[in-house]
């Protein structure tokens, strides 16, 4: 949608004033989750979307999510986190190892004193031993093939055994012989029918030996690894249990269904004074509509992904000591970054899908109204291109000029730049051949604001910096990365007078550089939680910083140190609600003509913070600031505060100036995303 007539500071009932009624239905449906992987060492996790995508969230900040890029061919059917690398397993038959500590893949060395095993079961009932080495993955042995594809795998924690399952029966391997010492047949039936084939979809392999697997017939059942026999069986669901993960203690596992309900077991006492202990269901949560296809277990909360394109992380209260993030039910469906870009001058807007871009160019209108009043289009808006990635890479990222004459993309291995050329309502492209090697990779793509540069953040950490003229480029100097660090920049942000450049890596980092000399000026001060959004206002030139914990910092550029409202702000805190939001906040802007405003918003609100008003405190409402309009401007002024909220549009995925009365905003309902997924499961319901 676009918004047109009132000034932002004005937005009471509908965020902007009169609105237009446009929408632009963004066609981006947020992917399905096909893996998850849980390190408790690094306290990350990793998420592998349908799509290809890799999502890693750092749960120490807030589930901050770095990002790698995705490949068409190479969806992820399993996936482990182990050393700061994820090892990733497809049906393509490849092993694809990423290294966390950079967003894209990369050779590093590191000092390993133990070297590191991966076990992979294949379509054809084989199951391989690999060893990691810093350099390669190495083939090791094959073990005893079995006769049906092997579905699920789960090491003994003292790595001797391994259970396999398949169809119809578990396996439990011998590491050292290779050998399958017993095959454990599942039970086919069914609600009393006997099933053509049950499907093991899921195993683990516990300390005692036990093992707990989850299958096709709706059972969760317990076997002992030793004598080869089944010790007890639930039956849970009336479809598929297609997941499992089990805690690090081993005193509780939860379990995803094909229903879209999560199961909780755990280990408890048979009386309470008895030392024996049974499994129990304990609870069961509904959060999704479709199939859960997998699970993971955090000391702190359950985490289920699938179909509905959800990651929820449920917490565990009795395992949570403090209130804080933790505490939190999260659903996270959008990326927490930008796939829209803004051409100011020619009202366009870019947008970003896995393998093409879209180019629209914004409707207007003619008409007026009131606050809150939604006008008819006088012109409709219009699609001016659909620009197609040739190969099966995903699109990492993407920028349009704010002339709209340029735009550029990036996939893993190939850097695209095009020129634009309009003739009333045609549009030309060209492309412009022969880009140097070291552009071949980008992680974060920003014009300068009359359009003349282009700053490129390779994935080896280096800052580019292209002059653009004509339908030509120039490369004219490149910003290494700080000796001793490899870390990528992925955030970046220029000054309106093209002076000044803000890079953040995915650590705390901000390092400020001035153009016109091309060398560093200064490093803002370290801060423990990593930055979600950054933007340098005009005239003032202030760096604001806004942090993962929901922290926003003003850094002034040429004094080289906090401002006195960012100091004042810290003094006095945030208000609580605001610090107990769990999204990030993903862009900031500015009014030109009002410099006390900060303009910033992320998937559920949008904000405009006045400077000059004083902050509110923990007893003030901070969603309702306004009194009603009845009240005198004495009341008025002595409750407003510095926050103006609003939460008409969401899940916001955009939202910028265009000019100084016009904003835009682009939602995507969750409604319509749902829509465009397979039906799930029907259940029967009492009565019908």
């Amino acid at each position: 949608r676009s918004t047109s007539g009132a000034e932002p500071e004005s937005a009471r009932a509908r965020g902007a004033g009169a609105e237009r009624g446009e929408r632009r239905e963004g066609e981006r449906a947020a992917a399905g989750i096909r893996c998850v992987a849980y390190n408790n060492q690094s306290n990350r996790l990793a998420v592998s979307r349908t799509d290809g995508t890799v999502e890693v969230y750092n749960l120490s900040a807030n589930y901050f999510q770095e990002k790698f890029p995705g490949h068409e061919s190479r969806l992820q059917e399993a996936s482990v986190l182990a050393r700061r690398q994820r090892l990733l397993a497809g049906l393509n038959g490849e092993i694809m190892r990423m290294f966390t500590g950079i967003n894209i893949k990369y050779d590093c060395e590191m000092s390993w004193e133990d070297p590191l095993w991966s076990m992979v079961g294949c379509e054809d009932g084989s199951v391989k031993l690999f060893q990691i080495t810093p350099d390669k993955i190495h083939f090791e042995r094959n073990f005893d093939r079995q006769k049906s594809r092997i579905l699920s795998l789960s090491w003994h924690p003292s790595g001797t055994h391994i259970a396999a399952g398949s169809i119809d029966y578990i396996s439990v391997f011998d590491v050292k012989s290779g050998s399958a010492i017993h095959k454990m047949i599942v039970d086919r039936q069914h609600m009393g029918v006997s099933k053509r084939k049950c499907i093991v979809w899921g195993v683990a392999f516990l300390s005692d030996g036990t093992v707990i697997s989850v299958d096709s017939a709706g059972k969760v059942q317990f076997w002992d690894s030793a004598t080869g026999t089944l010790v007890k069986s639930h039956l849970i669901a009336n479809a598929d249990v297609q997941s499992i993960a089990v805690a690090e203690q081993e005193d509780s596992f939860v379990v995803g269904t094909a229903e879209g309900t999560v199961f909780h077991f755990q280990l408890v006492p048979v009386t309470s004074n008895s030392s024996e202990k049974q499994w129990v269901r304990t609870k069961p949560f509904q959060h999704h509509t479709h199939d859960v296809r997998t699970v993971a277990h955090s000391p702190t909360a359950l985490i289920s992904g699938g179909t509905d394109t959800h990651l929820v992380i449920r917490p565990l209260m009795e395992k949570v000591e403090v209130k804080n993030y933790d505490a939190a039910l999260r659903k996270i469906t959008f990326p927490h970054r930008r796939l829209i870009s803004c051409s100011k001058k020619r009202q366009l807007l870019l947008f970003q899908f896995a393998h093409h871009l879209e180019l629209w160019r914004l409707g207007s209108t003619v008409a007026t109204g009131k606050n809150g009043d939604t006008l008819p289009l006088s012109k409709n808006a219009d699609h001016l291109l659909h620009l197609k990635t040739k190969g099966p890479e995903n699109i990492i990222c993407s920028c349009i000029s704010p002339c709209g004459s340029w735009i550029a993309y990036s996939t893993v291995s190939r850097f695209f730049l095009y020129r634009l050329n309009y003739e009333h309502d045609n549009i030309s492209l060209k492309r412009v051949s022969k880009m140097p090697p070291f552009l071949r990779c980008a992680l974060q793509i920003l014009f300068s604001e009359d359009s003349t540069k282009l700053f490129v953040a390779s994935n080896q950490g280096a800052l580019h910096i292209v002059q653009l003229s004509g339908g030509s480029f120039k490369h004219l100097h490149a910003f290494q990365p700080q000796s001793g660090t490899v870390e990528a920049m992925c955030l970046l942000a220029v000054s309106s007078d093209g002076n000044w450049l803000a890079a953040s890596g995915t650590s705390a980092g901000v390092h400020v550089y001035n153009v016109k000399q091309l060398k560093l000026h200064c490093t803002v001060p370290a801060y423990n939680f990593p930055v979600t959004a950054m933007a340098i206002a005009p005239n003032t030139n202030n760096l604001v910083i806004a942090h993962s914990d929901q922290q926003v910092f003003e850094y002034s550029i040429p004094d080289k140190q906090y401002t006195d409202w960012s100091r004042t702000v810290q003094k006095q805190g945030f208000h609580h609600l605001w610090l107990q939001r769990d999204t990030p906040i993903t862009h900031i802007s500015f009014h030109p003509k009002r410099p006390m405003h900060i303009l910033l918003h992320d998937a559920y609100m949008f904000c405009i913070i006045d400077k000059s008003l004083p902050l509110p405190n923990d007893k003030t409402l901070l969603y309702n600031p306004f009194p009603p309009t009845n009240e005198s401007d004495v009341v008025r002024r002595r409750t407003a505060h510095a926050f103006k909220i609003s939460k008409i549009y969401k899940p916001l995925l955009f939202m910028d100036l265009l000019d100084e009365r016009t904003l835009v905003a682009v939602e995507r309902p969750l409604d319509d995303i749902i829509a465009q997924l397979p039906p799930p499961i029907k259940k029967k319901k009492f009565g019908t």
